[in-house]
C-alpha cells in the first residue's frame, strides 16, 4: 500500500509543479525568461510529469489567456458559473482544447502562444503516447497488488493518474471560482480557497491571481503561502530563470 501512496503523491505534485511553474507562470503569463536549453528541458519534464494527461503548452496558454480576459462570463473557457457540474466544465474545456490542438478554432491574435517544441507536442498528443503512459500506471498498480497485497479499492484512483493534468485544472477553476474568501473585488467570482495552499501549490489563490495576474507570488496576505514562489526564487538565484521586474515589484 505504501508504494502506491508514495507514487500517487509524487505524481500529483510532479504534474502539478509542471503545470503551475511551466504552463501557467511561464507560458501563459511570461513571468520569467529562460534560455532555449531550459525551455526544452521543462517542456520534456512537463511531458514526463503529466504523461497520459499531457497538456499542450500552446493550447494551455491560449485557454488561460482567454480565462483571464473573460473571467466568469459566458466566454470564459472554464467557469463553474456557466456549467451545471465540474464534469460539464471539464468536457467543455476539453472540446475547446482539442479544437486548438487541431488548429480548427479561430482565436484573437492577443491570445496566441507560439509553439515551444511542436514535435514533442505532436508526439505527446498521440493516442499511442497517452495509452502507453496509462498502461505504465496500471502495470505499477497491478505489480503492487500482486507483490505488496494492495487492496483492490486503490485501483479506483487510477483514473486520477490517467487525467492528472485536467483534474488539477478542474479543481483550481471550480473551487477557485466558487469557494473561499476574497481579498479584492475583481468584477468576477474568483476566490482564495485555502490559507496555506500546499494542496495545489499556490494555484488556489485565484482571487489574488486575477487581481495581479503578472505577480509571480500568488500569496498576498501574511498568512498566505505560495510554495512555487519560493522554488522560483531559488531557480532565479541559480540562474536557471530570470524573473521579470514587473513580476516581482507588483505589491512585493
Amino acid at each position: 500500500m505504501l508504494p502506491v501512496i508514495i507514487f500517487f503523491v509524487i505524481h500529483w505534485y510532479f504534474s502539478l509543479f509542471c503545470q503551475s511553474f511551466f504552463l501557467h507562470r511561464y507560458v501563459a503569463h511570461g513571468m520569467f525568461t529562460m534560455n532555449k536549453f531550459w525551455e526544452k528541458f521543462f517542456s520534456l519534464l512537463t511531458y514526463i510529469g503529466q504523461g497520459s494527461s499531457y497538456l499542450s503548452p500552446r493550447a494551455y496558454g491560449i485557454l488561460h489567456k482567454m480565462h483571464h480576459a473573460f473571467s466568469d462570463t459566458e466566454k470564459d473557457p472554464h467557469s463553474p458559473h456557466h456549467t451545471h457540474s465540474i464534469f460539464a466544465m471539464m468536457w467543455e474545456t476539453k472540446n475547446l482544447y482539442s479544437a486548438l490542438v487541431r488548429n480548427c478554432l479561430e482565436i484573437e491574435a492577443r491570445f496566441e502562444v507560439p509553439y515551444i517544441w511542436k514535435s514533442l507536442e505532436n508526439w505527446a498528443e498521440s493516442w499511442f503516447s497517452r495509452i502507453a503512459w496509462g498502461t505504465l500506471y496500471t502495470l505499477f498498480y497491478i505489480a503492487c497488488y500482486l507483490y505488496f497485497d494492495l487492496p483492490w479499492v486503490f485501483f479506483l484512483v487510477l483514473p486520477i493518474h490517467y487525467f492528472m493534468g485536467p483534474v488539477h485544472g478542474a479543481i483550481v477553476n471550480w473551487a477557485g471560482h466558487k469557494y473561499g474568501y476574497s481579498n479584492f473585488d475583481n468584477n468576477d467570482k474568483s476566490k482564495n480557497s485555502l490559507f496555506f495552499d500546499f494542496l495545489t501549490l499556490g494555484e488556489l489563490f485565484q482571487n489574488n491571481h486575477h487581481k495581479l495576474p503578472n505577480r509571480v507570488n500568488f500569496a498576498v496576505k501574511w498568512f498566505e503561502i505560495d510554495p512555487i514562489y519560493y522554488i522560483i526564487k531559488v531557480m532565479n538565484w541559480l540562474g536557471i530563470i530570470r524573473l521579470k521586474p514587473q513580476a516581482v515589484r507588483v505589491m512585493s
